[in-house]
């Protein structure tokens, strides 16, 4: 047994609690606000956050395969640093522009890759059988360490909004260490072969054009993926605009990352009492109509129906993973989800700034409701199709 690469287990886990323990999250659109940006260009940085996301994802994928998993890691941790502190000093749309890039590319060269290395190493360790256990035990501790930090970050921000992102600097430099004291795994299977990017394509067509179930499926999770990432950045400034005192951010900004877990849990129990069709139909509805709701009030009470969006994105994930897998060979298996990722990402990147420019120019009531809306008939087409093809 190899004691150096039985210790990438926790080292993983130490890294990727430390990147996501994101002290910023709870008041980050109001630090970008304060700073001069508009929502219109806050969301545009998002979607560009979004598209270098999509842009990366195989090249980052073929780098770690063929430098290997630990260089892979330590460049995404660093230039995700540099991509910090980049946010710490500057003061308008340039700087911030050039720190989601960085944070995207830092991102993209860890996504896959801590995967990868937890997978290879617990082969070296004759332990693959755990790796579902052990892959949901880095999920939790990252969705705990987020939740955390959204309440310590609330209060550090009664120092000053910038105040967050110094501390968040440093615990992204404190992950670099642990990145360098990986063990390379052996790679137990090649990844990357020849006519890789064509088996890419491949799968990219049977996914998007010639199965017509895994298609509609994945648009249809992607469009309401996109909902969820759009509210995600309309919840601050509505906590401002109701006058939600700036402590009280961080605490409820956790609450809905804890409630996200908890509903993941059982996701399964209320799709099978509920079944498919009502499953999938209640995703959209749900969505649209919290969207509608908090659009007409602006109140504090109108704060818990936020947990509505919250809930979708718990209960959509294991649910409509659980769905498309039933439909896709193994061998595709990756590829595929990460299509159904990008597809997500896709359509934020275009809906996105169009609704941060209506909030700017009439109201944020008007651009909740215009995105309300907007995902409503952007849900019902695919389910239109799933219908059609026996799906629900």
């Amino acid at each position: 047994m190899n004691s150096d690469t039985k210790s990438n287990i926790w080292k993983m886990y130490i890294i990727q609690s430390l990147r996501w323990f994101m002290l910023s999250m709870p008041v980050f659109v109001l630090f970008l606000q304060e700073n001069g940006l508009s929502l219109a260009q806050i969301l545009l940085l998002q979607s560009i956050f979004s598209i270098v996301i999509v842009g990366l994802e195989i090249p980052s994928g073929y780098f770690s395969d063929r430098f290997g998993r630990k260089l892979s890691i330590i460049m995404g941790v660093t230039i995700g640093m540099f991509g910090y502190v980049t946010y710490s000093f500057s003061f308008g749309f340039p700087g911030f522009l050039l720190a989601e890039i960085l944070l995207a590319v830092g991102a993209s060269f860890v996504s896959g890759a801590d995967s990868a290395l937890i997978y290879d190493s617990l082969i070296e360790l004759d332990k693959s059988d755990q790796y579902a256990k052990i892959e949901g035990r880095k999920i939790s501790a990252q969705s705990t360490s987020e939740g955390l930090a959204s309440i310590i970050g609330g209060f550090l921000a009664l120092l000053s909004l910038r105040t967050p992102f110094y501390f968040q600097t440093t615990l992204w430099l404190l992950a670099i260490p642990f990145a360098l004291s990986l063990a390379e795994p052996i790679k137990h299977k090649a990844i990357i072969a020849k006519g890789h990017f064509r088996n890419v394509l491949k799968i990219v067509k049977f996914a998007l054009h010639d199965h017509s179930e895994v298609k509609w499926l994945i648009i249809y999770s992607g469009t309401v993926t996109a909902s969820g990432l759009t509210i995600a950045w309309f919840i601050q400034p509505y906590f401002q605009l109701i006058g939600l005192p700036l402590a009280l951010f961080g605490i409820i900004w956790a609450a809905l990352q804890f409630s996200t877990a908890g509903f993941a849990l059982v996701a399964y129990k209320i799709e099978s009492w509920a079944g498919r069709r009502k499953s999938l139909i209640s995703l959209i509805l749900l969505t649209a109509l919290a969207y509608f709701i908090v659009a007409t009030y602006e109140s504090l009470w109108a704060i818990s129906i936020f947990f509505v969006f919250y809930f979708v994105r718990g209960f959509k994930e294991p649910v409509v993973k659980d769905y498309i897998n039933k439909l896709i060979s193994s061998e595709n298996r990756a590829t595929i989800l990460s299509i159904k990722s990008m597809i997500a990402r896709v359509i934020f990147s275009v809906v996105g700034p169009i609704f941060g420019w209506v909030g700017d120019i009439y109201s944020l009531s008007t651009a909740l409701f215009v995105a309300g809306i907007t995902f409503l008939i952007l849900g019902v087409i695919p389910l239109i199709y799933l219908k059609k093809y026996k799906v629900l």
